[in-house]
């Protein structure tokens, strides 16, 4: 046999940490990966919870992520490693992510009645829909595109690096053309309901506008510090993103630059074909970003998530004297070393 046609046997070897998170579809957990030699590697764990494992639906799903994600390689996306099933417990290993949610971020902001800084805001956004037309876009290996739909954009599924990046994750209810939908026929929705665009909520056909709908009511959450939507019970709820008018923006953010207004607008909007694409939104995102004194950046994030989390920020490298500028240009420098 070629040496390039070996199978190498592996069995993974994981030691929890702790529990990150639990959902209701699984539990993810800081875990350690071992290898010969000493090798460790720090992942996230996510093991599905016993009781959708023995259903095969949500089996699948859980499944369908791990072998999506795992080819959705992108700086903006939260990557997995590996899948494995032992002896009937499923479980993926993923990056782990040392920092915090946008969710946590948006939080401490309300609880400080502190408002996020618009650029920053723009910036984390923009990250996301940067992730988001990676995702649309994506062909497999022969070239097919998949029509990627991650229908589960929200706070909780942003991270943010302590140094300073945006990541999207859990895939789990992703859709794609070669997967089966169990929320196909309207039977049932999947997803969070106040991020659900109109056509997600009535168990439409979905595609990747819904993901800019949710993108932006995200975006109105980070600027307005509340919910775009209220309602709690299921039908009502509906009623509100299908029937009732549009939110005036410019009535509840009254003080917001009215170029930002419009592109949440029209992300928002519950006609689809007025949607931007990701990333057409992400773009005008960076050109608004462009224009502010202060524009949004790896560097003002990590600074400041180090201003809103003083007792758990723990970034690899600290990148805060770099978000302010130098007082001699490095033109500057550069001129007086080569003119000696």
């Amino acid at each position: 046999m070629a040496d390039d046609q070996r199978v190498i046997e592996y069995a993974g070897r994981f030691r929890l940490v702790r529990r990150i998170a639990r959902g209701g579809m699984a539990t993810v957990y800081e875990a350690e990966q071992t290898g010969d030699h000493g090798f460790t590697k720090r992942i996230a764990l996510k093991v599905i919870h016993e009781k959708y494992a023995r259903e095969p639906q949500w089996l699948q799903l859980f499944i369908d992520e791990a072998k999506l994600s795992a080819n959705l390689v992108h700086g903006n996306i939260v990557q997995i490693f590996q899948f494995e099933e032992v002896k009937n417990e499923y479980f993926m290993a993923m990056e782990y992510i040392r920092g915090v949610t946008l969710r946590a971020l948006i939080d401490r902001h309300r609880a400080n009645r502190d408002p996020l800084p618009p650029p920053i805001a723009a910036y984390v956004v923009s990250r996301v829909c940067r992730a988001l037309d990676y995702a649309h876009n994506f062909r497999d290996e022969s070239g097919t595109r998949l029509y990627i739909v991650h229908r589960d954009v929200s706070p909780g599924n942003i991270l943010l690096t302590w140094d300073g990046q945006v990541k999207l994750g859990d895939f789990g209810i992703a859709k794609a053309l070669t997967m089966n939908d169990p929320a196909a026929g309207g039977q049932f929705t999947i997803g969070k309901k106040h991020y659900m665009s109109p056509e997600q909520v009535t168990g439409g056909k979905v595609d990747w506008r819904t993901d800019v709908f949710s993108t932006g009511v995200v975006l109105y959450e980070m600027l307005a510090l509340d919910q775009l939507f209220h309602e709690v019970e299921t039908e009502a709820a509906a009623d509100e993103v299908t029937i009732a008018p549009t939110p005036d923006l410019k009535q509840l953010l009254p003080d917001l630059d009215i170029a930002l207004t419009g592109l949440i607008t029209l992300a928002i909007s519950k006609d689809p074909m007025l949607r931007p694409n990701a990333a057409m939104f992400g773009l005008a995102l960076d050109q608004w970003c462009a224009k502010q004194k202060s524009a949004g950046s790896p560097e003002r994030l990590q600074a400041h998530l180090a201003g809103v989390f003083p007792q758990t920020y723990s970034p690899p490298i600290d990148m805060r004297a770099e978000a302010e500028p130098p007082k001699k240009s490095v033109w500057d420098t550069l001129d007086q070393v080569f003119r000696g």
